[in-house]
């Protein structure tokens, strides 16, 4: 795992953008897994920026969002298909079509087929080149909230009353209009991405941080799994860093994989 440490979450966006650009840009096949939330959006902005500026191009990609709610409305404004479709979507935007955007179908006759199908649409495509990751303030990646199997394959399950009181600002402050049910890549499905690229900024996700990187492997703490994976960059800003112990041999480490 290498661990970036930046200043503050626009630094933190650059070097996430270079990752992304690099790796679709040197990919023989070009397969993104995109997050939603409001951690990514920094880095959606300046892969929009590329895009214009003729550096970068998800015309001939294909993506798979991490996750979907289950039976929020198809219109709505928060149903994360809509969300990735205003930030990626789009001659004018990155270049991604939208039959070449996958989410999970939240809104199926039968839930627990779609999530067996999103999962063998990843494996069809030839799996994931790489995956954008944020953290929850509890340990959570996509929807693995703590508890789940390290192993999970893409599932239905329940979202805990933290992760919906953590999303209710995207419903108007409103617990009660948030989805209680989810669709969501399993840790089995992220863990066989080529490489995994997780983004952390903000004084919040300073414990999850610190078990991520420092702690040990468990389900309590979903996203420490990755602690396993061969190719994992873990990229947070100074608040995120803050409960991290060995923070300077981080920084050295970087710098000398990838300069300051």
């Amino acid at each position: 795992m290498d661990i970036g440490i930046f200043k503050g979450e626009q630094e933190v966006a650059d070097v996430a953008a270079r990752c992304v650009i690099t790796a679709m840009n040197t990919a023989s096949r070009k397969v993104l897994g995109v997050a939603t939330g409001s951690t990514p959006l920094p880095l959606y902005e300046r892969l929009r920026a590329a895009h214009a500026a003729g550096e970068f191009t998800l015309e001939d990609a294909q993506a798979f969002a991490l996750d979907e709610y289950v039976g929020i409305d198809p219109d709505h404004e928060q149903r994360y298909r809509n969300v990735l479709r205003t930030e990626l979507v789009g001659a004018q935007s990155t270049g991604l079509t939208d039959e070449n955007l996958h989410t999970p179908d939240g809104n199926a006759a039968d839930l627990e087929a779609a999530a067996r199908e999103y999962d063998a649409a990843i494996e069809q495509a030839g799996g994931v080149e790489l995956q954008i990751l944020g953290i929850g303030a509890d340990g959570h990646i996509g929807f693995n909230e703590p508890g789940i199997s390290l192993v999970s394959r893409t599932h239905v399950d329940a979202l805990t009353a933290k992760t919906r009181s953590d999303n209710a600002r995207f419903f108007d402050d409103d617990i009660s209009h948030v989805p209680s049910k989810c669709i969501t890549q399993g840790l089995g499905t992220i863990m066989q991405a080529r490489q995994v690229l997780l983004i952390a900024t903000g004084a919040n996700k300073a414990a999850a941080v610190r078990e991520l990187v420092e702690g040990a492997v468990s389900a309590h703490w979903p996203a420490t799994i990755l602690q396993m994976h061969p190719q994992a960059i873990v990229l947070v800003d100074e608040e995120a860093a803050a409960e991290l112990k060995l923070k300077d041999f981080y920084q050295e480490r970087w710098e000398a994989a990838y300069g300051a």
